[in-house]
C-alpha cells in the first residue's frame, strides 16, 4: 500500500492542483464571486464588482451637501493591494458565477460551484446587517472560508461613509480570507489602559490616528462619560478619527481614512492592544503574519516588485446548468463479498429516491470486465421517473475491475444533453484494486471537466479514488463493510446540491443501527425548519420487522402504510404532507428467532421555501497527513447565516482497519475551537493509526429556542463619523463632527424552530502507512482572563489536555509581570505564581483560580499574566495568551467623569474626580451655611 500512497502523490504533482485561488506570477487568479439564488436578477451588481473609475472618485468630500459616487471593488483593490504589499501582488482574474435561475447568456461554469465561492452575495446575516465580514473558522495565518457582501453594500452609496471605498474594504476582508490575520480593533473592548495608565482606543498597530471621543446622541455628539467601576469610556462612547490623517497605517484597522495604505509592521505594531490580531497571533503585527505563516509566505518573499502597472483585473461571468449526474457503479466480482451489491442498491436507492432534486437529469453505468449503461440521462419529475431508475440497479456481480471502461461510458452518458459533460457529476463507486491501468484514464477525467466525487468500499479499495477526486474537485469517501454504521447509506445521502439554497437540499435529520434481537426503539425529533417529503427508511438483513411509527400527536403509521422491497430489504415510510414538528417514536420488531442487523435513515426538506433549515457542514483541517500535525474536526452548524448554539456534536472517525474514535466537539474559543460561540464545533483529532477514516457527525438539541450569537469577529468596521477639519482639540464651531447614518438595528432574537437532529457526512481522509502513533504536548490555552478585587487575583481559563485538548493534563506554570513583553519574550524569567494546589481538570472543563499577592496593588497598576501547562512526558504547551488587568478603585461617592481627549492618563481620572468631589463639597458647605445664616436672621 505504501507503493500506492507514493504513486498517488506523483500523481497529483504531475497533474497540477486543484481549482482555487492561485499566485500566477505576481497575480492572484481564479478568485469565485458567487451570487446567491434568493437575490433577485441585477446586472448592476455585477457592474459595481467590475466597473473602474477615475482616482478622483474614490473617496468622498464629507461635506454637508456630499453626493455619493458610485464605487468600484475588485480593480480600485488591485491598485489598493499592489500598494499595500510593495508593488509584489494584485487581482488579476475573477470568475462571476451567476444564479442558475438569472436570464442571459453566460459562459458554462466548470468545477465551480456555490460552495467553493471565495466571495458571496447573499442578502443581510441576521446580526450583522450589510457589514461586510470574512467567515474565518482557523486559526492565525489559515485560509478563511469566505467573505460575505450583501447586494446593500454593493449598490447603496450611502454604505460608503460608513466603510469606506469598496475597493479597500474588498482588500481588508482578502487579508482575512486569503492570509488568515485578524482585525486590530475590538469592538467589545474598545478601549483599554496602557501601561503607562493612558486610556487608549484598541488598536494593534500606530497610536498616530488621531480623533476624538464622543457619545453620538440624537444626531448629536456629546463628550464621552466614564464608567465609575472600570475608568474606562461607558460602552456608549465611539473613537471619531480625523478625516485627514498622516500615518498610512493600518488597513487591518481603518481602510477607509486615505492615508492608510499599508498592513501594520513590527516596529510600528501595538502589542498590548487587547484585540483579535494580538490573541490570535502571538501578537504579531499584519505584516509578519502574511510574510511568515500565510499560504503565500514563500511566494511573497520571492516576488519581485512590479516596474510598471500591471493590467486591469479580467472578469469571466459563469453559470452553472441544471444539475446532471451519473452514477458509475462497480459490479466486479469482489461485489459479491459482504453483501456489497445489495448494499450498493439500498444506499443508491435512498439516493434516487430522496437524495436527489427534483428537476435534476440522473444516469447510470455499471462497470466490472466491460461497461455498460443502465439509464441514459433521465429528468427527476416525480415518483415514477425515481422509481424506473431504481429498477434499474444492477442485481448480478461478476467479472474484473476494469475502471477506465466505466469512467469513459460514464462521460457518454454525461454527454447526451449538451454533448459535454462539464460541470456535472460523477459518483463513482468501486470496492477493489483496478485491474487496468487506471493512470492512462486520469488525465481524460481531468479533462472531462466533471467533478468527480468517489466512494471506497471496503479495506481493499483503490487508493486512485483519492487522486481522483482531488484532481477533480470532488468529494472521496471512504465507507466501511461494518453495516451498523450505516456509512454507506450516508455517503450517497451526503451528495446533495451544491448551488446555495438549502431549501432545495435532503437534510439528514437520522442515521442510526443495532443489532436487534427484539425491538429497535427510539425518537427522532422533526423540528419546524423541515418537514416536506420526511421519509423513513429502515434496512433489515433478516425477516421483514414489524413496524410502529407514531407521531407528536398520536397519529400511528404502521405495515399498511409502509413500500416493503423484500429484494434489497428495504422498508420505505412516506410522510404524507408536511411532518408534523415534535417528536417522532419508532418501534421495529424483529420477529424473527435468531438476531439481524437493522439501519434507521431519516430524511427530510424545508418546510417552507421561505425558512431554512437547520444544516450542519463536517469537515477536516487536512485530508492527508504525516502525523507531524494534528487533524482539527470542524462542524458548522447554523440556520442560515445564524450560527445554532448549545448544541451536542458528536463526531465519529472509523477507520478500515477497525480503529474508531468518538469527539464531542466543542464551541468554546479553546484549544482546537478558534472562535466561541460561532456555530463552529472543533476539536482535535489525535488518536490516529494507519488507515481510510471516514467522519460522521450527529448534533442533536433539546428545546423549543435555539440560541444564536451577534458576535462578529472578523470584518469591516462601522465608523460612526468623521472629525472633518482634521484637528485634534479646537474644533470648527459651524461643523465639529461629521456623523454618519446610525447604525440599523439587527435581528438577534433567538430561533424557535424546536427540537432537532441532524446527521452528515464529512470526506474521507488516509493516514499513510509507518505514521508512528503521535505524541503531542497539551494544547496552547488561548482564553486566560484576569479580575482584580482588591488585592486578590482571579484567573479563568479553559482546561487543555494531556494530548492536545485530549485527555487531562499533569500541572500548571502560572506566571506574572508588570511587563507585557516579558511574559511573551521570556515566560521563564517572569515572576512565578504558587500552583501546588492546583490539579489540572479533564480538557474543555472550565478553570478558576484564586491568588492573593504578596505585595498591595496600588490602584492604576496593570499586571499581565500568562499560563503554560505539562503533560506526564513532561512536554509543555505552547505559552498562552497574555491577560491584562489593571486595577481600578471606583470613588465611594456618585460621580459622572467626562472624557474628552484621547490618551487621557488614569491619574488624571483620579485628579479630575477628585476636583469634582471637593468642588461638590465646597459647594454643599457654602449652601447650608447660607440656609443656616437665612433661619438665623429670621
Amino acid at each position: 500500500m505504501a507503493v500506492a500512497v507514493v504513486v498517488v502523490l506523483l500523481l497529483l504533482n504531475a497533474l497540477g492542483p486543484v481549482t482555487g485561488i492561485r499566485l500566477d506570477g505576481n497575480g492572484y487568479t481564479d478568485i469565485l464571486i458567487a451570487i446567491n439564488p434568493a437575490v433577485p436578477e441585477n446586472k448592476e451588481l455585477i457592474n459595481q464588482i467590475e466597473r473602474r473609475y477615475t482616482k478622483h472618485s474614490e473617496y468622498l468630500q464629507y461635506d454637508t451637501d456630499m453626493d455619493f459616487c458610485p464605487q468600484e471593488m475588485i480593480a480600485s483593490g488591485s491598485d489598493y493591494l499592489l500598494q499595500a504589499l510593495d508593488n509584489k501582488v494584485f487581482f488579476k482574474e475573477v470568475k462571476i458565477l451567476v444564479p442558475p435561475n438569472w436570464n442571459g447568456t453566460y459562459e458554462r461554469a466548470k468545477r465551480e460551484t456555490y460552495d467553493k465561492a471565495n466571495v458571496i452575495i447573499d442578502h443581510q446575516h441576521p446580526a450583522f446587517g450589510d457589514d461586510p465580514y470574512t467567515k474565518q473558522m482557523r486559526g492565525c495565518g489559515e485560509e478563511g472560508e469566505y467573505i460575505h457582501f450583501t447586494p446593500d453594500f454593493l449598490l447603496k452609496d450611502s454604505l460608503l461613509a460608513v466603510y469606506g471605498p469598496r475597493g479597500r474594504v474588498f482588500v481588508h476582508e482578502w487579508a482575512h480570507v486569503r492570509w488568515g490575520v485578524f482585525d486590530e480593533y475590538n469592538e467589545k473592548e474598545p478601549f483599554y489602559f496602557s501601561t503607562t495608565q493612558e486610556i487608549q482606543p484598541t488598536r494593534s498597530c500606530t497610536s498616530q490616528i488621531s480623533g476624538q471621543w464622543f457619545e453620538p446622541v440624537n444626531g448629536n455628539s456629546l463628550p464621552c462619560r466614564s464608567d465609575t467601576q472600570t475608568g474606562l469610556p461607558t460602552k456608549e462612547c465611539q473613537f471619531f478619527p480625523d478625516r485627514d490623517q498622516q500615518t498610512n497605517a493600518s488597513i487591518m484597522y481603518l481602510p477607509s481614512i486615505e492615508s492608510v495604505t499599508t498592513f501594520c509592521r513590527e516596529g510600528e505594531h501595538n502589542a498590548e492592544a487587547p484585540n483579535l490580531q494580538n490573541q490570535k497571533c502571538n501578537n504579531k503585527a499584519t505584516r509578519t503574519v502574511i510574510f511568515q505563516d500565510s499560504v503565500d509566505k514563500d511566494a511573497l518573499r520571492g516576488l519581485t516588485p512590479l516596474q510598471s502597472p500591471p493590467p486591469a483585473p479580467t472578469f469571466r461571468l459563469i453559470q452553472r446548468r441544471q444539475r446532471a449526474v451519473c452514477l458509475i457503479l462497480d459490479v466486479s466480482g469482489s461485489m459479491q463479498n459482504f453483501n456489497r451489491l445489495t448494499r450498493l442498491q439500498q444506499a443508491a436507492s435512498i439516493f434516487l429516491s430522496t437524495i436527489v432534486e427534483e428537476g435534476a437529469y440522473v444516469g447510470m453505468v455499471k462497470f466490472s470486465t466491460t461497461a455498460d449503461i443502465l439509464s441514459g440521462l433521465t429528468k427527476i419529475d416525480g415518483k415514477a421517473s425515481r422509481d424506473s431508475l431504481i429498477n434499474k440497479l444492477p442485481t448480478i456481480a461478476s467479472g474484473s475491475t476494469n475502471m477506465c471502461n466505466g469512467l469513459r461510458l460514464g462521460f457518454q452518458v454525461l454527454q447526451q444533453d449538451d454533448t459535454s459533460a462539464v460541470g456535472d457529476d460523477v459518483i463513482f463507486l468501486t470496492d477493489g484494486e483496478a485491474t487496468d491501468d487506471v493512470r492512462s484514464c486520469l488525465q481524460l477525467a481531468v479533462d472531462s471537466g466533471a467533478i468527480i466525487s468517489t466512494v471506497a468500499l471496503g479495506p481493499s479499495a483503490s487508493d486512485v479514488l483519492i487522486t481522483m477526486a482531488n484532481l477533480t474537485d470532488g468529494k472521496f469517501i471512504f465507507a466501511s463493510d461494518n453495516v451498523i454504521s450505516n456509512e454507506l447509506v450516508d455517503a450517497y445521502s451526503s451528495f446533495t446540491v451544491s448551488d446555495g439554497d438549502p431549501t432545495n437540499q435532503a437534510i439528514q435529520l437520522e442515521s442510526t443501527g443495532k443489532v436487534v434481537d427484539d425491538w429497535f426503539n427510539g425518537t427522532v425529533p422533526i423540528d419546524r425548519t423541515v418537514g416536506n417529503s420526511t421519509t423513513f427508511t429502515v434496512i433489515y438483513d433478516g425477516s421483514t420487522p414489524a413496524v410502529h411509527i407514531e407521531s407528536p400527536s398520536g397519529s400511528v403509521f404502521n405495515q399498511t402504510h409502509i413500500t416493503d422491497n423484500t429484494a434489497t430489504k428495504t422498508i420505505t415510510l412516506n410522510i404524507p404532507g408536511t411532518a408534523e414538528p415534535g417528536d417522532w417514536t419508532y418501534s421495529f420488531l424483529n420477529r424473527q428467532s435468531t438476531s439481524q442487523t437493522m439501519t434507521l435513515t431519516v430524511t427530510s426538506r424545508a418546510a417552507r421555501h421561505d425558512v431554512h433549515p437547520v444544516t450542519v457542514k463536517a469537515q477536516i483541517t487536512q485530508p492527508n497527513t504525516d502525523g507531524s500535525k494534528p487533524i482539527v474536526v470542524f462542524a458548522e452548524v447554523r440556520q442560515n447565516y445564524r450560527p445554532v448554539l448549545g448544541a451536542k456534536v458528536i463526531a465519529t472517525l472509523q477507520s478500515d482497519t477497525g480503529h474508531s474514535e468518538v469527539l464531542h466537539l466543542l464551541d468554546n474559543g479553546a484549544a482546537a475551537d478558534t472562535l466561541k460561540d460561532d456555530g463552529i464545533y472543533s476539536r482535535y483529532f489525535t488518536k490516529f493509526m494507519s488507515g481510510k477514516y471516514s467522519l460522521k457527525v450527529q448534533v442533536t438539541h433539546q428545546g423549543e429556542v435555539v440560541k444564536s450569537s451577534s458576535s462578529r469577529h472578523s470584518g469591516a468596521l462601522y465608523i460612526p463619523g468623521y472629525i472633518v477639519d482634521g484637528k485634534c482639540g479646537k474644533l470648527s464651531p459651524s461643523r465639529q463632527v461629521a456623523l454618519n447614518p446610525q447604525k440599523p438595528p439587527v435581528n438577534v432574537e433567538p430561533a424557535d424552530v424546536g427540537s432537532f437532529s441532524r446527521t452528515t457526512t464529512g470526506e474521507s481522509f488516509v493516514v499513510p502507512p509507518g505514521v508512528a502513533p503521535p505524541n503531542f504536548p497539551p494544547n496552547k490555552i488561548t482564553d486566560l482572563n484576569a479580575e482584580i478585587q482588591e488585592d486578590t487575583v482571579l484567573l479563568n481559563w479553559t482546561a487543555p489536555g494531556e494530548d492536545l485538548d485530549q485527555g487531562t493534563a499533569q500541572s500548571y506554570e502560572l506566571r506574572w509581570s508588570k511587563r507585557q513583553e516579558m511574559l511573551q519574550n521570556n515566560f521563564s524569567d517572569a515572576n512565578l505564581v504558587n500552583t501546588s494546589a492546583l490539579q489540572p481538570q479533564e480538557a474543555g472543563s472550565a478553570e478558576h483560580y484564586l491568588f492573593l499577592s504578596d505585595v498591595p496593588i496600588q490602584n492604576g497598576t496593570t499586571l499581565f499574566f500568562a499560563i503554560r501547562s505539562e503533560d506526564n512526558d513532561t512536554m509543555k504547551s505552547e505559552v498562552s495568551n497574555v491577560a491584562r488587568v489593571t486595577k481600578f478603585v471606583p470613588s465611594r461617592r456618585p460621580q459622572v467623569t467626562v472624557i474628552s481627549n484621547p490618551g487621557l492618563n488614569l491619574a488624571g481620572i483620579v485628579v479630575a474626580a477628585c476636583v469634582v468631589i471637593i468642588v461638590v463639597s465646597v459647594i454643599v458647605a457654602i449652601s447650608t451655611w447660607a440656609i443656616t445664616q437665612k433661619k438665623v436672621k429670621k
